[in-house]
């Protein structure tokens, strides 16, 4: 069975994503940082699928931790076709009150977590001539715009989104495809600023699934360096 990566897939969104992949029979690595009897938990859940699960935990914000995850993933399943970079803090402010420690945050937990992770997750399907690669950004974050409110965490998901198009070209030769998500306003969202969106409804987890689904899938073997919007048209 094909072995899937979900960092911060303990709960909420990549909780969702796990137990999709689980149905769908791929072996699961469930990544926690804190929350280990929720990892658990999903582990157990996933296991009724009769596939193999299994939980780790990392500091994804730190490279030597990252790089130890990929190998200990790769160690006890013996493969690594998927990494879904899920993991990412979010933070909100006037601009005014934006402090150094949460700028660092932003693009420690948004950008440079996806980067240890992806260069470590590489050399491995690189030698398999094989890989599938998310990554997640956010609705507008292709856009150059001006959002203070989020300034820190718009500019490290724009970086996302960079990183993963520059991946896409170079990997492609390898058999590698590199993709991005980006979900608007969720129904597991910290903020839902319901009014902004134009479809005037929240964004349900199984859609955000079905994206990845189709990412993974055999009909999107020709697509990569793209970012799929799913966001009711919010920040158009």
């Amino acid at each position: 069975m094909p072995t899937a990566l979900i960092t911060g897939s303990a709960k909420g969104m990549g909780r969702a994503m796990a137990l999709a992949l689980a149905k769908d029979g791929y072996d699961i690595a469930i990544h926690y940082l804190t929350s280990k009897e929720v990892a658990l938990n999903t582990a157990k859940e996933a296991r009724q699928y009769k596939i193999k699960a299994s939980i780790f935990q990392a500091d994804l914000r730190n490279e030597p931790e990252a790089s130890k995850l990929i190998h200990n993933v790769h160690k006890h399943f013996g493969s690594l076709e998927v990494l879904i970079n899920n993991v990412g803090n979010y933070h909100k402010s006037k601009l005014s009150d934006l402090e150094a420690k949460d700028w660092q945050e932003m693009f420690d937990s948004n950008l440079n977590s996806c980067f240890y992770s992806c260069q470590a997750a590489l050399r491995i399907m690189r030698e398999n001539k094989f890989g599938r690669i998310i990554n997640f950004g956010f609705a507008g974050s292709e856009y150059i715009s001006a959002k203070p409110s989020i300034v820190a965490y718009q500019i490290a998901k724009t970086g996302v989104i960079i990183y993963s198009k520059a991946l896409a070209v170079k990997e492609a030769k390898h058999g590698i495809t590199v993709n991005v998500i980006s979900p608007g306003v969720i129904e597991t969202s910290l903020s839902k600023p319901l009014t902004e969106i134009p479809m005037q409804r929240l964004g349900k987890s199984q859609e955000i699934v079905a994206a990845m689904r189709y990412f993974l899938s055999e009909n999107a073997a020709y697509t990569t360096g793209t970012s799929l919007e799913i966001a009711g048209g919010w920040n158009l």
